[in-house]
């Protein structure tokens, strides 16, 4: 796959930038290379756990994964943890931690899937042993192929493509570069979530609409390069996908079926929560028949460290739409709007609308306030 055409060469320019919007001030980068954050490594706790889990039962596997989650989302409430170690440059080490975890989680899906036919789970175990590995899948498979998509390594890409595949998402690795990035925070996204809108409406929408808008930036990308259907990556990898279904119902019947479409229904359960949290209510205004360029309030942000450290600086999410190429060491903690908690907690609140709602509407109230009385741009 191409590099993605939303990798801008430089800073995007906005509206003046509200100071009292800062949780953190940006984080220079060293002149010189440092040690490589260890820290990064604490990602590989998750598979390990639900792996080491799923020896003892299903059932164990899944109270694994809550105590996970909610222990996350506590540990992010502490000052202490409140923020990540400052932005550094790329090093082996950190391209590292993201390709360990193709085969890592290729193990964990192995795995499982064998506990599952030799011991004979039943219903409920087996869709708990997935909710397990889903949890694995979506919050650190997707991230790290949503990662190793922007890279310029044409094995890292693939690697994107594998990773994506286990959750049955495929289309995710055209529809995100070449159509969120482009559109975030606009209502032509069907990423953005809207101002008032729950998670529980937002799904049905964006669902349907990434799905739809792949398949057509795919059929303009061949319009464009005079190919066929036979030439797509999309297509062959939807079919793969389907092809592998078959193959893992003809040989582990429906309850591996089952374990497998569950786990991907949870990871992609977790990926759209986390976009319905990281543009949700922001708009880019038009202006003179144009959207305006992305700016660092059109992303929520967070900086909580252990999060952070587990899946690849995510949070630092301003950063990563005004510099899709930059590795995700390199993000910074950008003066952007700040989410109440990091995005541990931020699913719970979000999969709770009122709560959600409560916390989020005065912080956009805020925002619009800071930006009205902002110096506004040139037309």
């Amino acid at each position: 796959m191409a590099p993605p055409a939303a990798r801008a060469k430089g800073r995007c320019r906005g509206p003046a930038r509200p100071a009292t919007m800062t949780a953190h001030p940006p984080s220079a980068a060293p002149a010189s290379p440092a040690p490589a954050g260890w820290h990064f490594a604490l990602a590989w706790a998750l598979p390990l756990a639900a792996a080491a889990a799923a020896w003892v039962s299903g059932w164990a596997a899944w109270a694994m994964l809550l105590a996970w989650q909610l222990a996350l989302a506590a540990l992010e409430r502490l000052p202490v943890l409140q923020q990540s170690p400052p932005a550094r440059p790329q090093t082996a080490w950190h391209r590292f931690c993201l390709r360990a975890h193709v085969p890592l989680q290729a193990a964990l899906l192995a795995w499982a899937l064998w506990l599952l036919m030799s011991r004979g789970m039943g219903w409920g175990e087996t869709l708990a042993l997935a909710i397990a590995v889903g949890g694995v899948t979506g919050s650190q498979g997707i991230t790290f192929a949503h990662e190793l998509g922007h890279s310029r390594s044409r094995a890292d890409r693939a690697a994107g493509w594998l990773l994506m595949a286990s959750v049955l998402y495929v289309h995710f690795m055209v529809e995100h570069y070449r159509g969120h990035h482009p559109r975030a925070a606009t209502d032509e996204d069907p990423a953005s979530a809207r101002r008032g809108e729950s998670l529980w409406r937002f799904l049905p929408r964006t669902l349907a609409g990434g799905w739809a808008s792949a398949w057509r930036l795919e059929a303009a990308r061949l319009r464009q390069l005079r190919r066929g259907w036979h030439r797509s990556p999309l297509a062959a990898a939807v079919a793969a996908q389907v092809l592998g279904m078959a193959a893992l119902a003809a040989w582990g019947g429906a309850s591996a079926l089952l374990f497998w479409l569950a786990q991907a229904a949870y990871a992609v359960l977790l990926l759209e929560t986390v976009n319905y949290i990281e543009h949700y209510g922001l708009r880019r205004r038009t202006v003179a028949g144009r959207r305006e360029p992305f700016a660092v309030h059109h992303a929520w942000n967070a900086d909580a460290a252990l999060t952070n450290a587990v899946i690849a600086n995510l949070q630092r999410h301003s950063d990563h739409h005004l510099h899709a190429w930059k590795p995700y060491p390199e993000l910074q903690p950008l003066p952007g709007p700040q989410l109440p908690t990091g995005y541990a907690g931020c699913l719970f609140l979000a999969w709770w609308p009122p709560a959600w709602f409560a916390l989020m509407e005065p912080r956009l109230q805020a925002l619009d306030a800071r930006m009205a009385a902002a110096p506004q741009p040139a037309s």
